[in-house]
């Protein structure tokens, strides 16, 4: 089959985010200036760029956590292991504003080393960003959309050493969990390696 986004697809649901899977989680922890925590998962989520160390994740409406970014120009995001995956979308919740979704999900807000902003304590990998970009998205025909980018230079990376081997973070201990289409959900048990070619090999 083949369809027009504009025109519609004709099936029970949208299948570009089920086409574009797995995605990673960035689980984005805020502080608003007045000390409001925010947490939320995002799957519009990834590294950008090695050098700096930058990393984006799109919001689709503007929520707390880019008011919250706009207003302190921090964040953390954070790992979603296997064993949070549950909390993880405790977090999803439309919690009022001034509700921590670290308290609602039973997570512990630590502190961090360069910024303000929380990171998940239970998370076996946190990374302390600084905003450098956050823009309002739109199509080609210029029209703004209700969904709004934010990129993170990376200025401070936790990791628990229980996910490391031989100084190298093992997935298989850590597990994340990507979003895929739909409701649905996958973690990652399973690796095997591939080097880049040689040209003339």
């Amino acid at each position: 089959m083949f369809y027009e986004p504009q025109k519609g697809h004709g099936l029970p649901h949208n299948p570009l985010k089920a086409i574009v899977a797995p995605r990673p989680i960035g689980w984005i922890g805020t502080r608003s200036k007045e000390g409001a925590l925010n947490l939320a998962p995002y799957s519009f989520f990834n590294i950008v760029c090695d050098t700096p160390p930058l990393l984006m994740f799109s919001s689709s409406g503007y929520k707390d956590s880019v008011a919250f970014i706009e207003e302190t120009r921090e964040f953390t995001a954070n790992m979603v292991g296997e064993h949070l995956a549950k909390q993880m979308n405790a977090t999803s919740v439309n919690a009022p504003r001034g509700v921590s979704e670290f308290d609602y999900a039973g997570l512990t807000a630590a502190p961090c080393e360069q910024i303000q902003a929380p990171r998940v304590a239970e998370a076996y990998a946190s990374l302390e960003c600084v905003a450098v970009d956050i823009r309002q998205l739109k199509g080609r025909d210029g029209a703004l959309a209700d969904a709004y980018m934010v990129i993170g230079e990376v200025v401070g990376v936790h990791i628990d050493e229980t996910i490391l081997v031989d100084g190298l973070i093992d997935i298989t201990k850590s597990r994340p969990v990507t979003r895929l289409g739909y409701m649905d959900f996958a973690t990652t048990a399973e690796v095997y390696q591939m080097f880049r070619p040689k040209w003339g090999e």
